[in-house]
């Protein structure tokens, strides 16, 4: 009897059976979310219907029904698709704007002489920028401080220099010709450096305990907080030389740089105020107990922490920032949007109907490359810097 039990017992261990497809996998996957219930079972079938279709015609106008190659518009009279050759042919106005193409003592009948653009100094200052912007943005690579130092201070200037001329034997390029890519960066980037200090230091002063201080911030903030930024641009570009003397001038590109800055560092201290706010009170009594004053407790303990919480809300910020910089096309300046509008409707070579369509196409494709990175980089951000606070 005890040797017909110790036949029926398992020696080995038998491997778990997969589970069944129905239940794992795609096939239970869209069981689960696309074909749960009838209803939905209609959406979904509905929804990929719509795509097929959707991505049908947008095959056709990006690529089948497109022009790629052509020497004017006649190409795109003749197909309904996209004129991807005029996005290529115009390329050099959307990133440089009128910035002149080549320099004022070369001459056109040498061709080694006048291959050598003014482009150049745009140039230069991209592949600095980056130079500099990458390593600063990648966590691991050492010597944050002196790249920091570099981006922050002479980097600038270079810009300036480059970009202006007027020194070391550059022609001058009033701002008035620059343009496209280059000046939607420039404001884009000014702003974005230049709002989150100022934010910080409003919203530091907006909970000082100074009744003085505290208003001042809390009437910035508010005042700057309850205008359109059409009317802050308009109001730099056309009212603000009526408040300086007569013999004095600011450049119009100046002045939009200043009204961009200040409107969003009203935005840019509610989210860091925020942040301030969603601190345990215990992380201020904290800093106190070890004998930090209050530069120091807000600099080395309160601060990382707040800005760390509202990283997601500061994103966000300088993403409403950078494609607000297209609103600056209102008091004249020629940035990426102007310049694909105004190719688009004054060159006469180019003159199809789905130029113009082509051309906010490849404006919002670049919008969407610098909003989407910056939105990845955040997340990435968030990801190192999780400490285990999610709920």
């Amino acid at each position: 009897m005890a040797k017909m039990q110790q036949s029926y017992v398992r020696q080995e261990m038998v491997q778990d059976l997969p589970p069944p497809p129905a239940s794992s996998g795609f096939v239970g996957w869209a069981r689960r979310s696309l074909f749960s219930s009838i209803s939905n079972s209609i959406l979904t079938i509905v929804a990929a219907l719509f795509v097929v279709w959707a991505g049908y015609h947008l095959f056709h106008f990006f690529i089948l029904d497109a022009v790629f190659v052509a020497e004017d518009g006649s190409a795109c009279k003749l197909k309904p698709g996209a004129c991807w050759a005029f996005i290529w042919d115009r390329m050099d106005f959307f990133i440089y704007g009128f910035f002149p193409k080549d320099p004022y003592w070369a001459s056109t009948d040498i061709f080694f002489v006048s291959a050598f653009m003014e482009y150049w100094r745009i140039n230069v200052l991209f592949v600095i920028g980056l130079a500099l912007l990458v390593p600063l943005l990648i966590p691991s690579v050492p010597g944050k401080l002196i790249n920091a130092l570099l981006f922050f201070i002479p980097f600038p200037i270079l810009v300036i220099v480059l970009l202006n001329g007027g020194w070391f034997g550059l022609e001058l390029v009033p701002t008035e010709k620059w343009g496209g890519l280059t000046v939607t960066l420039i404001i884009g980037l000014v702003g974005i450096v230049a709002s989150l200090p100022i934010g910080i230091v409003l919203a530091l002063g907006r909970q000082s305990k100074l009744p003085a201080i505290k208003t001042l911030c809390v009437v910035f903030i508010e005042i700057w907080r309850a205008v359109p930024l059409i009317t802050v641009l308009f109001m730099a570009s056309v009212m603000l030389p009526l408040f300086v003397p007569e013999n004095m001038t600011i450049d119009k590109l100046l002045r939009a740089l200043i009204g961009v800055a200040l409107f969003n560092s009203a935005y840019m201290a509610e989210v860091v105020r925020g942040g301030l706010q969603a601190l345990p009170r215990g992380q201020y009594e904290a800093a106190s107990a070890l004998g930090l004053n209050y530069w120091k407790s807000m600099g080395f303990i309160i601060l990382p922490q707040a800005l760390k919480h509202v990283i997601p809300g500061i994103v966000n910020t300088f993403i409403a920032l950078f494609k607000d910089t297209s609103l600056v096309a209102i008091v004249g300046i020629f940035d990426l949007l102007r310049t694909v509008q105004n190719a688009a409707g004054n060159d006469l070579n180019w003159g199809a109907p789905t130029t113009s369509v082509t051309g906010y196409i490849f404006a919002a494709a670049m919008f969407w490359v610098f909003c989407f990175s910056m939105s990845r980089y955040s997340m990435f951000m968030e990801r190192r810097l999780e400490t285990g606070h999610k709920r």
